[in-house]
């Protein structure tokens, strides 16, 4: 970094142009990896391969811009000066990538990251072994080793990249790990970009569509078996509606899984036995109390779990005595279940939103511009998809991050670029029209500052 070699844009776009050709060259490889690690549909694993080309095509594309200096306004007592922000690197950059799409929210940022004029250290998930070890093989194959290094292990190996002084830090992953990077970080004063969950609410009102919506909510919830922290966590329906709605979801299930789900080739199965004996409690729970609407069939044998329709206390109960009553509302469900809530209104929904954390995201499903309108004034969330289900993180433009418990920081596009630079503020000045005002000794010249100054 010291030597300035990866500033030039010739050497960030050959870095890109490296990673194109490991995505050109290994896809079969890429989407065998992500079936073997969560038995993703051949479909659902190119997603991941899709969002790491869009996202190289456009910093590709854009690249020269983003670079170029950002210029200023000055006041006019200092013109002709010139200011503007530059983007320099940062130096060399951690990034620790999930578990649910292994290999996109890995290697997305570290587009961003080279781009950029960054070196990396990638940390790949261990609990997708098979991913996790294409990515190391693929990387030390297309990428200088001294440009992207790949350490892959458990919590112990991150524990130990973490105690190193790396230039920024990159996590994608839960709000608890999420806590032990952002102190790690704070130990060496290391900026950190945190991409957490949260539960995703999807309000649903009587004027939508609920062929339509029904349809992008199945799709959402059963996209890589739920296991993906944008999906729609839990529903918050009109009771006018609820009944139509959850009859219109268990035939979209039904349409989209057929008779017998869990032999179905384009259902995901979860990732691992801790996450599938967590998910099975709480549908074991529900089960017992009669809330089971629809699904429900698990395989132990293959970790697969069917998508589930469950019934929960009016919005007005949860508004009573809280959310964290009910442990399908206690947190994150990152799985194939779906609570369903009635609630009076928007108002109600947006009280029942509010009341917890702010989501990653928000989605609301209504025709109504004045609905649309008091949902973006009426809450906070990391990002606002209206009448559609995650389609916002296929934006490659739009920024993508948190707010509050649900992360810090954003990337995608531009956003990436910055959250990997340095914005440099840099005023230049020429010699001429070196006006004395400003030097002492000052004498009675209050009067002519006050009008050059304000």
């Amino acid at each position: 970094m010291s030597s300035g070699l990866t500033r030039p844009i010739a050497w960030r776009q050959a870095q890109l142009q490296r990673l194109d050709g490991l995505l050109a060259e290994n896809e079969p490889a890429i989407l065998e990896a992500l079936s073997a690690d969560l038995g993703k549909p051949t479909v659902e694993a190119y997603f991941e391969v899709v969002s790491v080309r869009q996202e190289l095509r456009l910093a590709q594309r854009k690249l020269k811009r983003w670079m170029a200096p950002r210029p200023v306004p000055v006041p006019l007592a200092q013109r002709p000066g010139r200011a503007e922000l530059v983007a320099e690197p940062l130096g060399c950059v951690l990034i620790i990538g999930p578990w649910n799409y292994p290999f996109s929210l890995t290697l997305q940022p570290l587009v961003s990251a080279l781009a950029a004029g960054n070196t990396a250290v990638l940390k790949p998930s261990e609990q997708a072994p098979h991913t996790s070890a294409l990515i190391a093989r693929l990387v030390g194959r297309h990428l200088d080793p001294t440009v992207v290094a790949v350490q892959e292990g458990g919590a112990d190996v991150a524990g130990e990249l973490l105690d190193l002084p790396f230039d920024h830090i990159f996590f994608t992953g839960g709000g608890r790990v999420g806590r032990l990077v952002m102190a790690a970080a704070a130990r060496t004063l290391t900026p950190v970009t945190l991409e957490l969950g949260g539960r995703s609410p999807a309000i649903v009102l009587a004027d939508a569509d609920l062929e339509v919506s029904a349809r992008r909510l199945a799709w959402g919830k059963g996209l890589n078996a739920g296991q993906t922290c944008i999906a729609p966590d839990h529903l918050l329906v009109e009771d006018t509606v609820r009944p139509a709605l959850i009859e219109r979801l268990q035939v979209e299930f039904q349409r989209a899984y057929g008779d017998d789900p869990l032999s179905s080739p384009d259902l995901a199965r979860i990732v691992n036995q801790a996450q599938f004996e967590r998910l099975l409690a709480l549908l074991e729970s529900a089960r017992r109390s009669g809330r089971v609407l629809s699904g429900g069939q698990v395989d132990p044998g293959t970790r697969r779990i069917a998508p589930t329709l469950i019934a929960c206390a009016s919005a007005s109960e949860l508004l009573r005595r809280g959310c964290d009553d009910d442990p399908l509302l206690a947190g994150e469900l990152f799985g194939p279940l779906l609570p369903v809530i009635g609630v009076s209104g928007l108002p109600q929904a947006i009280d029942l939103i509010r009341q917890g954390p702010k989501p990653l995201a928000l989605y609301l499903f209504s025709r109504s511009q004045a609905a649309q309108d008091r949902v973006l004034t009426g809450t906070s969330s990391g990002g606002v998809c209206l009448n559609d289900v995650v389609m916002q993180a296929a934006v490659p433009e739009l920024p993508f991050g948190g707010v509050g418990e649900s992360g810090m920081g954003r990337y995608h596009g531009q956003a990436g670029f910055d959250t990997f630079s340095h914005l440099r503020s840099v005023l230049r000045r020429p010699f001429r029209f070196d006006l004395p005002f400003r030097y002492p000794p000052y004498g009675d010249r209050l009067a002519l500052i006050k009008r050059l100054l304000g």
